[in-house]
């Protein structure tokens, strides 16, 4: 909705306010039945918002030059590349990288400031600022709203890649009673395939949607019957979207053989788990490796805490040695809130027979999760700890 209606206005902060205006006539207008096309009535609804808006403030002619684009056809079509449209918008290298990322969270995917904040493990003040610096820099710079030519593409890809990953990953583990949300992690699938058949001949987008689709496979696998988190190591493999599975590991096989960007390596990772017969027999030594070249080319505290996890499950791995790791990891500003850096502390000292060590760990991790089926799962595993 937002991205059709900024396609119109071409004012994000107008397009978003007659998005949620839309939003508040349809609480008022749907007491008793709901339009079969609910999307088309919002969208419409907003759409004609936004076009009195314009007219009553007689300031169209002024709107119009701003996020200038070649006409893109009669307002009333649809037009699927609209939220590819948006993130690359949001995505112009004018704008610094944590204002991309922070403003093509709140714009395209409708995550509070809040929700925002805990994705990119910042404050809400400073995702606040990210996200209003951003929009004022669109409209000063008249930055286009539409996708790039294929010269520009380069300097804005890596970009659009990490958003949409941080759109599914936002999803993939919800803030709020639900493990996922689906509406977030669908979107970022639909955005993965628009950015292949976009650019078909590179191979990241590729990766990205092989890795997409591979942890996507596992979804209904995530969860118990009774709502309970299930991790890797105990889910049941037959729940697995065979199909899925295999057009994962497919598009993460032909993207491997073409270069091996950071989302390559990462798909490398989870297909080494969705191929392994069972969590016991994955290959972890092939896994650090994996997180071994990716502190090559992308070395942020996040991949060095993954590799350490992993790490920790190769046979006869010094588990001391992986302790001082993660203990080294609690100095990094960016994990100070990430529950799953005292999850893992807490899972090796349990390991090392440190049990009370292990317990104040998973007391933090269950403090700092903001998503109700882990922090339970957190909980049961202090229970169960030996006394």
């Amino acid at each position: 909705m937002l991205a059709s209606v900024v396609r119109l206005t071409r004012d994000l902060d107008l397009a978003e306010d007659c998005t949620q205006d839309a939003f508040v006539r349809a609480l008022r207008s749907w007491p008793d039945e709901i339009p079969s096309n609910p999307g088309g009535w919002l969208t419409t609804v907003a759409r004609r918002l936004a076009l009195d808006r314009m007219r009553r403030e007689t300031n169209l002619r002024r709107k119009l030059p701003l996020l200038v684009e070649d006409p893109a056809g009669p307002d009333d079509e649809d037009q699927p590349t609209d939220p590819l449209r948006l993130v690359f918008t949001c995505c112009h290298p004018a704008l610094a990288r944590d204002s991309q990322v922070a403003l093509t969270l709140r714009l395209l995917c409708g995550l509070t400031t809040r929700e925002v904040a805990a994705d990119l493990l910042i404050s809400e003040p400073t995702a606040a600022a990210r996200i209003t610096r951003a929009k004022k820099k669109i409209a000063a710079a008249s930055i286009p709203y539409r996708i790039p030519a294929d010269e520009e593409l380069p300097t804005r890809l890596d970009a659009v890649l990490t958003v949409v990953h941080l759109v599914y990953t936002a999803g993939h583990v919800a803030a709020g009673p639900e493990l996922t949300r689906a509406d977030l992690t669908g979107r970022a699938v639909e955005l993965a395939r628009l950015l292949v058949r976009l650019i078909p001949d590179e191979p990241e987008p590729q990766a990205l949607l092989g890795l997409l689709l591979m942890t996507e496979a596992r979804g209904d696998a995530r969860v118990s019957e009774d709502g309970e988190l299930v991790l890797l190591a105990d889910q049941d493999r037959s729940r697995w979207d065979t199909p899925m599975l295999a057009e994962g590991v497919s598009r993460a096989t032909a993207a491997l053989k073409r270069g091996q960007g950071r989302f390559a390596l990462q798909a490398a990772v989870a297909g080494l788990h969705v191929t392994a017969p069972s969590w016991e027999k994955t290959e972890w030594r092939q896994v650090v490796r994996m997180y071994d070249a990716m502190m090559v080319s992308w070395p942020t505290p996040i991949v060095a805490l993954n590799r350490a996890a992993a790490h920790s499950l190769v046979p006869g791995a010094d588990l001391e040695a992986v302790l001082s790791e993660l203990d080294a990891l609690g100095n990094e500003p960016a994990l100070k809130s990430y529950a799953y850096l005292p999850a893992a502390r807490a899972d090796v000292l349990a390991r090392l027979g440190r049990l009370q060590e292990a317990a104040d760990a998973y007391r933090q991790a269950v403090t700092l999760t903001a998503n109700e089926a882990e922090r339970r799962f957190l909980t049961q595993r202090l229970a169960g700890l030996p006394e």
